[in-house]
């Protein structure tokens, strides 16, 4: 397939994904390089010529996320400057969602900032999956298209055959929404750890009960994003003490920091399923964790984009791969 007046461009963070999707749509990644000067500041080159091109930047701001960033909102200033016809953002993972409101006094909403940087460096379209908050669409003022994951990970249990008389569980009363559309995809019931989160600690949490029953069941989790696994890691502990036969986990982004991996090791977890929105090593890749690639569905998304045809169909359970 060619398009001839559309161009894919990779920054640092996750090349092997836009790789994937360039691959999958027939397309040659445009000619880029980011540097960094000896004090940190960034630099990027566009070594080909965008004008009149259609331009979509592939780019998730994970970890190093201020650096990640920044390069997007730089890539953007040169693309604009090279008369490019327009610029779309392929963000798979959205960094500083979860500062998405002002839970206490004189806090920042930093994810409203993050839209307005954007913005003002002139993106003209946002493409992202599975926001930690979906009221960030409201943050900006162009089109944002928000897919889901959860078909992806549907597809995955449903070819393990983990189906039917088995639960969907939400780590918390927030991922609800999440988690029934998970199990309507599945066919089963869900479940809901009832948790409180501690105010003074960051990335802590006290399972308090299960809302459901998982007593003999096989149990599968599922998260927008894993960072420390500290949530995910005590629900599945939780359910295994409540009777579950097998617990499963899953998520979109496998942030995965500091002792994550360790604290999965430790867990009655059996399997960690996680896209690629956000590259994992291949020494992160641990023998419990299972990653599929989002990368079919992004190329297609890109491409109902840039014919201007509905995404629509890619929220149906077999249309996502």
């Amino acid at each position: 397939m060619s398009y001839s007046d559309l161009k894919l461009f990779a920054l640092s963070s996750n090349k092997e994904l836009a790789e994937k999707v360039a691959s999958t749509m027939g397309l040659a990644l445009g000619k880029s390089t980011v540097r960094q000067f000896s004090d940190g500041e960034i630099q990027v080159n566009i070594e080909e010529s965008i004008r009149g091109q259609h331009v979509f930047i592939l780019q998730s701001t994970s970890s190093p996320v201020n650096d990640n960033l920044m390069e997007i909102l730089i890539m953007v200033d040169a693309l604009k400057r090279a008369s490019a016809e327009s610029i779309s953002v392929v963000m798979p993972y959205y960094g500083y969602a979860r500062q998405d409101r002002k839970a206490r006094s004189r806090e920042p909403i930093t994810s409203k900032l993050v839209a307005n940087m954007l913005e003002v460096a002139g993106v003209d379209r946002l493409l992202t999956v599975d926001l930690h908050a979906s009221q960030i669409q409201g943050f900006f003022d162009i089109p944002v298209d928000h897919l889901m994951g959860a078909p992806l990970i549907a597809d995955y249990f449903d070819r393990a055959g983990l189906t039917g008389s088995d639960v969907v569980v939400s780590p918390d009363h927030g991922g609800v929404t999440r988690a029934r559309k998970l199990a309507e995809f599945l066919k089963t019931p869900i479940a809901i750890i009832d948790k409180r989160r501690s105010v003074d600690k960051m990335n802590t949490s006290e399972v308090m009960n299960i809302i459901g029953d998982v007593s003999g069941k096989t149990c599968i989790l599922i998260d927008d994003m894993i960072d420390t696994a500290g949530t995910i890691c005590h629900a599945a502990d939780a359910l295994a003490e409540a009777g579950a036969t097998a617990v499963y986990a899953s998520c979109t982004h496998p942030v995965l920091s500091g002792p994550a991996l360790d604290n999965i090791e430790k867990s009655a977890i059996e399997k960690l399923v996680v896209l690629d929105t956000i590259y994992l090593p291949e020494e992160r890749l641990i023998d419990k964790i299972e990653q599929i690639s989002i990368a079919e569905l992004i190329a297609e998304a890109i491409i109902r984009i840039h014919e201007k045809r509905p995404l629509s169909p890619l929220f149906e359970l077999g249309k996502a791969k």
